[in-house]
């Protein structure tokens, strides 16, 4: 499997992000699904050897499955 580098966000003024990292907010790292996906409906995620599939619906509500 091949490493993707997260999409960058547009950042807020006059601040720095990591990259895919939005910015302005405290917290745990905030990424838009539709960047993830890269304007499509589909993401696939690998976390500890196992691989999930993120989709976007029709009706916009997200699913994860393994």
């Amino acid at each position: 499997m091949s490493h993707m580098e997260p999409p960058t966000p547009s950042p807020a003024a006059g601040t720095a992000a990591a990259p895919g990292r939005e910015t302005g907010h405290n917290g745990p790292p905030r990424y838009r699904a539709r960047d993830l996906s890269r304007g499509g409906d589909l993401v696939t995620i690998e976390h500890d050897g196992q691989v999930y599939t993120l989709r976007i619906t029709r009706s916009n509500k997200l699913i994860l499955t393994k």
